[in-house]
């Protein structure tokens, strides 16, 4: 196998090896940096387009074809659940809902950064959430069958899995 070019270091007298390349647990990075994006987006616009307005925007918006395929997902449901409580809202509280979907962007922008850098917090922030969203998938598969969700659910699953199962190998250990 090839290993990452760092150099080992010594901690109480112990060699610490390198760590061997991860593709996956780059990909798995990468998407929850990218979702960090999108929620953050997401956030940025509801703040930046807050109007009185607004619901009928939000009706426009939810109808599209994308976020339509986008309710699949359990977490998506924020989004719908937003959209459900700013029908009669006034503009100030359009921001903070706004504000507080850029916050919630935070959770999977520092998740993704940590799983770059192979911290061993990350490894179990990542473990934990996705673990955490298997429950609610196999819920909403027995309410209403959808194979989008079965793929999402199952995507859960190989992360949650893939993580735990190697997490000695990805992640760097601080021995004291």
């Amino acid at each position: 196998m090839m290993t990452m070019q760092r150099p080992p270091t010594a901690l109480n007298g112990a060699e610490e090896k390198p760590l061997r390349r991860a593709p996956t647990l780059y990909a798995i990075s990468y998407f929850k940096l990218i979702k960090g994006v999108l929620f953050l987006f997401f956030g940025l616009l509801i703040y930046m387009k807050a109007s009185p307005h607004i619901s009928q925007d939000w009706v426009d918006l939810l109808n599209k074809p994308f976020f339509q395929s986008l309710k699949i997902h359990p977490e998506n449901k924020l989004l719908q659940h937003i959209a459900d409580q700013l029908a009669d809202l006034t503009t100030s509280r359009i921001k903070l809902w706004g504000a507080g979907v850029m916050l919630f962007s935070l959770f999977p922008l520092v998740e993704g950064a940590g799983l770059l850098f192979r911290a061993r917090w990350a490894g179990w922030l990542a473990i934990g959430e996705s673990a955490f969203f298997v429950p609610i998938e196999m819920y909403e598969l027995a309410k209403q069958f959808h194979p989008y969700m079965v793929l999402v659910m199952l995507a859960n699953i190989v992360i949650v899995w893939y993580l735990f199962a190697n997490r000695e190998r990805l992640f760097r250990h601080h021995h004291h």
